[in-house]
């Protein structure tokens, strides 16, 4: 008995629409607790990961997947807002350095709270933990590279 590829259509459509049910009850509760949208707790989430080096814009850009200008004009927001520095990169004159401000930080750990509340529903009312578990391992699996066989 031959063994048929999975359907890539079957897997990615009840993905997606997953992610956006569940995004879309954050981005409400991120809303309803006063609290800024999702974008700014991705940039919040990278610089706090980035610890004191702090990330080029450039850098940020390949993290976030939004192009140079959209991570120019969120970055203006956060810096104006106080969650933000620039620092000026030594060895490159025009470059800068992006860091997370303590406000930056309190923000984003606001932001969790209410993000990580708003998920749990989602997440704990629909699978056990050993199916979550189980999840997580498989879509762990799509985040390897093809094997280049297989492109």
């Amino acid at each position: 008995m031959t063994m048929s590829a999975p359907d890539p259509f079957a897997v990615w459509l009840p993905l997606a629409r997953a992610q956006k049910t569940i995004l879309t009850a954050v981005e409400a509760a991120l809303k309803q607790a006063g609290l800024p949208g999702l974008d700014w707790y991705d940039l919040l989430w990278e610089l706090e990961c980035a610890g004191d080096a702090g990330l080029r814009p450039y850098e940020l850009q390949e993290k976030l997947l939004l192009p140079q200008y959209g991570v120019s004009r969120l970055a203006d927001r956060l810096a104006r807002a106080g969650y933000l520095t620039r620092q000026d990169c030594s060895g490159d004159g025009r470059g800068q350095v992006l860091l997370l401000t303590p406000e930056g930080a309190r923000t984003r750990a606001q932001m969790w709270e209410v993000y990580a509340a708003a998920m749990e529903p989602a997440i704990s009312s629909n699978l056990s933990t050993g199916e979550a578990r189980r999840l997580a391992e498989l879509l762990g699996k799509l985040l390897r590279p093809a094997p280049a066989d297989k492109i």
